[in-house]
């Protein structure tokens, strides 16, 4: 029999293990919060922890992007990542696990309770929504796909200076990432030949034409009469290829289904921008003097459309409201709103974006100008918040930077006008004197919601904002 002290200490030890193990090991997954506006799902864009990797309280985890918005998330604890539940590119849900953290240290009950609680479901449990481990798979797996799904060609077309795939080729936009989704393309099989591996529109493409044609892509070569180009033939094919809606455009499919509900009635005017022209002129060579690091140094024609807007619904507050019925009574009413809220429609990378100015009539032409730089710097990136695309009471769409002279806004929902702007161009015209001179207009758009709004209001408005863009200097009598 063994010794009885010898006994006590195994016994005393294992103890002391178990404890130890339960108290350092306290393995959960970290459910995704409702990040708010009545988000159910939202797309990983990518991770910046991976498995095993430390993390301390506060550390971003991960960014996700919410209908138009994106979002940091990070750690509630300190510990060590176990397991990442989603891919870049894949719709996380709200309210499910999308990560396992082992905590490390004494965390309390209550908070590892409250934040890693499982969601039930209709019967009574709660299952992940990916099963598997979604760690990157090693080059061998790589390379074994590519031979069995993917046919080579027999000669791989030269490329500028590519880099070796691995988990910099996954660094790419939101764009490329959805066109990857659209094309069913893996990221990580893509050799890209941008800055540091980073894998480019152009190496999908190349990707998808050499997996599909299972052939070598045809380089171009000069045709002659005796040669009839391969290329020329192919090209006299027509073909159709099915492209999902990214879900920029899925928000946006929506949205203007439900604005089109609006009877619309159109209004334009033309506005002459002469001495908006001049004093615009003059306030630029002040501010390219004055201005600061980091300060407004020039000003565009936007600034002053937005204030001359923001002083027509004073005077017509109907404007600025919106139409809401009674869930029980189903009678209409017209909610008016103090804020003057307007939205600037922006072309960005993964589409049109509606950014929202608060409170116009609180703010100087040069806060304004800094606000709408900001947001047209973080739209062109992808970091516009949900707060930054919320709360707009009346929009302003900005064609003429890009092109076109007249056009026909769709009104934004929970909106009743939208005002757009076309091209400034120089036209001749005769001045008060019956003489030929040079002009400088520009063509406004009104779409307002005939249910509420009529015509007359309409022209009334659109005046106020005309005489303010020809007089220029009357904005001065409305600072605050």
């Amino acid at each position: 029999m063994a010794d009885p002290q010898m006994r006590g200490a195994y016994y005393v030890a294992t103890v002391r293990d178990l404890h130890s193990t339960r108290r350092m090991q306290a393995i959960k997954p970290v459910l995704l919060a409702d990040i708010g506006e009545g988000i159910v799902e939202c797309e990983i864009i990518q991770w910046f922890v991976e498995p095993e990797a430390r993390v301390e309280e506060f550390s971003p985890l991960c960014e996700v992007q919410s209908d138009k918005a994106s979002v940091e998330i990070t750690s509630r604890f300190t510990g060590v990542v176990k397991k990442l539940y989603y891919d870049a590119g894949e719709m996380a849900k709200v309210g499910k696990p999308f990560v396992d953290i082992d905590i490390v240290g004494d965390a309390k009950k209550e908070d590892l309770d409250a934040l890693t609680a499982p969601v039930p479901s209709k019967d009574g449990a709660s299952e992940p929504l990916n099963k598997e481990s979604l760690s990157r798979p090693s080059e061998e797996k790589i390379i074994e796909q590519g031979l069995t799904n993917t046919p080579l060609p027999k000669e791989i077309p030269p490329q500028s200076t590519p880099y070796e795939k691995g988990r910099y080729a996954s660094l790419a936009t939101p764009a490329v990432r959805h066109l990857c989704k659209e094309v069913n393309v893996e990221i990580t099989d893509v050799v890209g030949t941008g800055k540091g591996g980073r894998v480019l529109k152009e190496d999908i493409y190349k990707f998808v034409e050499a997996r599909d044609s299972g052939k070598q892509v045809i380089q171009p070569t000069r045709t002659t009469i005796e040669t009839p180009s391969a290329a020329y033939s192919d090209a006299e094919k027509q073909t159709e290829t099915p492209v999902a809606l990214t879900n920029t455009q899925q928000q946006m499919f929506k949205a203007m289904t439900r604005s089109l509900a609006i009877p619309h009635f159109l209004y334009a005017d033309e506005i002459d921008f002469s001495q908006l022209y001049e004093l615009r002129q003059r306030l630029n060579r002040v501010l390219s003097q004055s201005a600061k690091e980091g300060e407004i140094s020039k000003l565009s024609y936007l600034p002053f459309i937005i204030k001359a807007v923001s002083l027509a619904l004073y005077k017509y507050p109907m404007l600025n409201a919106r139409v809401d019925v009674d869930p029980e009574t189903y009678r209409p009413t017209l909610v008016y709103r103090s804020q003057h809220n307007i939205g600037v429609a922006m072309d960005t990378p993964i589409g049109l974006l509606v950014p929202v100015i608060k409170n116009v009539a609180a703010k100087n032409m040069l806060s304004i100008a800094s606000e709408l730089a900001s947001l047209q710097s973080r739209a062109a990136a992808g970091k516009l918040l949900v707060q930054d695309l919320s709360g707009g009471t009346i929009t302003v769409s900005n064609i003429g930077n890009i092109g076109g002279t007249y056009l026909s806004p769709v009104i934004v929902e929970k909106e009743v006008a939208i005002l757009g702007v076309g091209r400034m161009r120089t036209v001749p015209a005769f001045d008060k004197d019956d003489k030929v001179v040079k002009k400088q207009v520009c063509n406004f758009s009104w779409s307002a919601d005939h249910r509420v709004i009529d015509g007359a209001t309409m022209a009334r408005a659109a005046e106020v904002v005309r005489q303010t863009m020809e007089e220029p200097d009357s904005m001065i009598l409305h600072l605050r």
